[in-house]
């Protein structure tokens, strides 16, 4: 059974960083690219940054250098260090493979940032 469960987020003022963090357990990750997701209110999911097994990474448009993906191949652990972070980062984040399984989607982390 696989299980992706995301942690890290919280409350961060503009400007502020925070690391996000994904448990990969089952038949997943392991050969496969992973990707980062969001989704704010009222808005479409998007990708974020995505990473493949070798360590090859693409990042949205909207990242602009400010957001780091990596991935533990040997923990099931996939990362995101974001920095400089915009009001308009607010989201729930997700994990999930690259392109996304359906099935696979967690409970995702929210993500605020706001003075």
């Amino acid at each position: 059974q696989v299980q992706l469960v995301e942690s890290g987020g919280g409350l961060v003022q503009p400007g502020g960083s925070l690391r996000l963090s994904c448990a990969a357990s089952g038949s997943i990750f392991r050969g496969v690219a992973m990707g980062w997701y969001r989704q704010a209110p009222g808005k479409q999911r998007e990708l974020v940054a995505s990473i493949s097994w070798g360590g090859r990474k693409k990042y949205g448009d909207f990242v602009k250098g400010r957001f780091t993906v990596s991935r533990d191949n040997a923990k099931n652990t996939l990362s995101l260090q974001m920095n400089s972070l915009k009001p308009e980062d607010t989201a729930v984040y997700y994990c999930n493979e690259d392109p996304p399984f359906p099935g696979y989607w967690g409970q995702g982390t929210q993500v605020t940032v706001s003075s």
